[in-house]
């Protein structure tokens, strides 16, 4: 037997071997799936299989490479030979081939989102629609959801019970918008990304020459992450593979448990069904974990039991060793920061971790900030992994163009960013004319708007531009950085512009608006006194954009690999670290709220949880807040319903008073608690708490605050709106504050 077989496992070692007939492999995270598939396809190769036989899906070219790197330490550069890539890129190339048996040109051109999304805005601009109500991003994604399930144009026009479901959600023309987007596309010989699946489907279904042709060129299929194909991709997977004697050799490897992309069509019912379409099938199941200590394997094998659709396993390691599991509870989001932080420098102090080794994981990439503002205060590289930085995304910086520009309106670089966004009809020449003014006369663009402006056609436009930002100029000194950052939010068209497409992409810019917003409120409402005496009554926006602009250019991204990775749950689907930090497990935040009215959405909801933890190697840190902004108002939150299916965390979370944290140790697969870490943060319930009015607040008077408990005034300072008034709070690290009166919300007891 061939050295590399020797590294496997038993179970491993048979599903790389059975390489004739269906076949399903079960694989658990941490199972070491993608050495199975990949000594799979070498032991093929070395059987004297032509590997350009061998058909290897996959969902991401790094994938692919890695599969083909890994082939070819077995078997040399034959590797090469084998047809490995992502659906989309094998696809392309077999339609560059027949696409002129459907109607399409060999070299017909691919539309990218943008593409797309301009050519359905013409269209809408044809039919005379409202661009609004058919927003391009939501027609594409309810084009892309058809496509998906096999529904063509055609089919959709002709198919009255999906019209009345438009007309029920208010697109009644959307089938009309689908069947011209399809002839366009057509005409113009091009395909979007959508159609290289559907057309290709169509190709095999229409043309039974070329299916024989592709079975008898792929006699062995291999799909990797399987759980991740929707109706199309499974569609073709079962017209390619061949029909050999009485067995279908054809290979799918992946995890029911990770099943996490239904917002983008994937189905899990194709890895828990498969067995109904080959009934010879063989399962392997990959159970042994090689990843993670066994406290986080008896987690994750604990909070999955609790979904009805499953392939029932249970994964296990022979890691008994290890931290464990801590559980971190907050007083808000700004408290979770800092303490996930906090015990990230302890984590590489005392456990000598990198930064590398390390990521923080959060449900919706809005939760990024302030994780950000925290890494930096600390000086802990990091990056903000499938996405920009909070503060680089295009909306965010779009809306703190705004800020910048009424704090000083002589910003050209602002100024030109948001001149015409949203658009408001300002073409790019009168831009690009309004610049020339101001360089042949050594002023800025500013100068020249208040000027008497030359005759351009679009001067209206410019005008009302010009007085809208006088506007919000005015009331810097009228309005604290909140109000006024919520006032340019709605008056500018910003916060509508991202509203009108209902789309997943322009409700997460909604997110990321709604979390800088918040970002201010939270400013505004900080009541402590600072020890600048000159800056403890300014509230002001000036002000807070210094302390953003602080923090953002503070030091430019590293090109440093040793950085704290950020990401999304999603985001992180395949990847390990030694610590993983799961943030914000909250109700309506992990379970998304969003899910709630899904069918089967808080099981998916679950299995993302279960590859977040899983994600873990050695540390795994669980946290959540009692409260944080959302929507620009202070929310009181529940913990997370997965914090309660793990019995020990159960156990803790019910049993430890709030703002505290547990830390829980796995052994043999048992949970018990190791130790309490304690803050000594009296939390007020906030449905008793009442603010008392400013000028109650006198020396010797005993006080309450939200968060630091029960505290004495011990003296009172400074003249009327400005006072400030020092306290001694018991119960806390740093006893004694200054806090503003004006803004801070105390209830006087005596």
């Amino acid at each position: 037997m061939s050295d590399y077989l020797d590294g496997l496992n038993d179970i491993q070692r048979q599903a790389v071997t059975d390489i004739n007939g269906p076949v399903l492999v079960v694989a658990g995270p941490g199972s070491g799936k993608t050495r199975v598939l990949t000594y799979r396809i070498a032991y093929l190769i070395q059987q004297g299989v032509n590997p350009r036989s061998i058909l290897a899906l996959t969902f991401t070219n790094k994938a692919a490479r890695e599969m083909k790197g890994r082939i070819e330490k077995v078997v040399g550069t034959t590797a090469n030979m084998v047809w490995a890539g992502t659906f989309h890129s094998i696809f392309a190339r077999l339609l560059r081939v027949d696409a002129p048996l459907i109607g399409y040109p060999s070299n017909f051109t691919i539309y990218d989102t943008d593409d797309a999304k301009s050519l359905i805005n013409t269209i809408v601009k044809d039919l005379g629609l409202d661009k609004n109500t058919y927003a391009a991003g939501n027609i594409l994604s309810r084009i892309s959801g058809a496509k998906s399930q096999i529904i063509t144009a055609e089919e959709y026009v002709s198919n009255a019970t999906l019209r009345d479901q438009d007309a029920v959600v208010g697109l009644p023309h959307f089938a009309e918008i689908y069947k011209r987007y399809a002839a366009r596309m057509k005409k113009a010989g091009a395909m979007d990304f959508d159609d290289l699946l559907l057309q290709l489907y169509i190709l095999l279904n229409d043309f039974p020459e070329v299916l024989d042709k592709y079975r008898r060129r792929f006699a062995y299929v291999l799909v990797d992450e399987f759980q991740d194909t929707n109706t199309l991709q499974y569609g073709i997977i079962k017209k390619l593979v061949k029909y050999n004697g009485s067995k279908y050799n054809v290979c799918v490897v992946g995890d029911d448990a990770q099943s996490i992309y239904a917002f983008r069509g994937a189905t899990i019912e194709n890895i828990l069904n498969f067995e109904t379409d080959f009934p010879m099938l063989k399962t392997y199941k990959l159970e042994q974990n090689y990843r993670s200590i066994d406290a986080i394997v008896q987690a994750a094998n604990e909070v999955i039991s609790h979904n009805r659709k499953q392939i029932k396993k249970t994964i296990w390691t022979d890691r008994a060793e290890g931290p464990g599991i801590i559980l971190l509870r907050a007083l808000n989001d700004n408290e979770e920061a800092k303490r996930v932080v906090d015990a990230i420098l302890e984590q590489k102090n005392r456990n000598h971790l990198r930064n590398s080794e390390i990521a923080i994981l959060y449900r919706t990439n809005a939760q990024s900030r302030i994780f950000e503002e925290y890494l930096r205060r600390y000086n802990i590289s990091y990056r903000v992994y499938g996405g920009m930085s909070f503060y680089q995304r295009k909306e965010v910086k779009d809306l703190l163009a705004y800020f910048k520009l009424s704090v000083n309106p002589y910003d050209d670089e602002s100024l030109k960013r948001i001149i015409n966004f949203p658009r408001r009809g300002i073409g790019d020449a009168t831009i690009e004319g309004l610049r020339q003014i101001a360089v042949d006369n050594d002023i800025s663009m500013w100068d020249v708007l208040q000027s008497d402006i030359p005759q351009v056609k679009s001067k209206k436009a410019v005008t009302d531009f010009t007085k809208m930002i006088q506007v919000f100029i005015k009331k810097l000194t009228e309005l604290n950085a909140y109000d006024l950052a919520m006032m340019i939010a709605r008056q500018s068209g910003v916060l509508v512009e991202y509203k009108k497409e209902n789309s997943i992409d322009a409700l997460a810019r909604v997110e990321n608006l709604n979390a800088l917003l918040d970002g201010v409120k939270e400013f505004v409402e900080n009541d402590e006194a600072t020890p600048d005496e000159d800056t403890t009554s300014d509230k002001s926006l000036a002000t807070y954009l210094q302390t953003i602009m602080l923090l953002t250019d503070a030091d430019k991204e590293s090109q440093d690999s040793e950085v704290v990775t950020l990401m999304s749950v999603h985001s992180a689907k395949g990847l390990e670290f030694k610590s993983v930090f799961v943030t914000g497990v909250e109700e309506k935040l992990f379970p998304s709220w969003m899910s709630y009215d899904v069918p089967d959405g808080i099981e998916e909801e679950r299995r993302l949880f279960y590859v977040a933890i899983t994600r873990a190697e050695t540390h795994l840190t669980l946290s959540y807040a009692n409260s944080r902004y959302r929507f620009g108002k202070l929310t009181y939150c529940e913990p997370s319903r997965f914090l309660d299916e793990l019995s020990m965390i159960k156990t803790q979370l019910h049993a430890v008073p709030q703002s505290s944290a547990q830390q829980l140790s796995g052994v043999s697969g048992n949970f018990r608690p190791v130790k309490m870490l304690e803050k000594k943060n009296l939390v007020v319930d906030g449905v008793d708490f009442k603010v008392s009015p400013p000028d109650m607040v006198k020396e010797g008077a005993k006080v309450l605050h939200l968060k630091f408990g029960e505290g004495i005034v011990k003296k009172v300072e400074g003249g009327a709106g400005n006072r400030v008034a020092t306290i001694y709070f018991k119960d806390v690290d740093d006893p004694e504050r200054r806090i503003m009166l004006k803004f801070a919300k105390l209830q006087v007891l005596s």
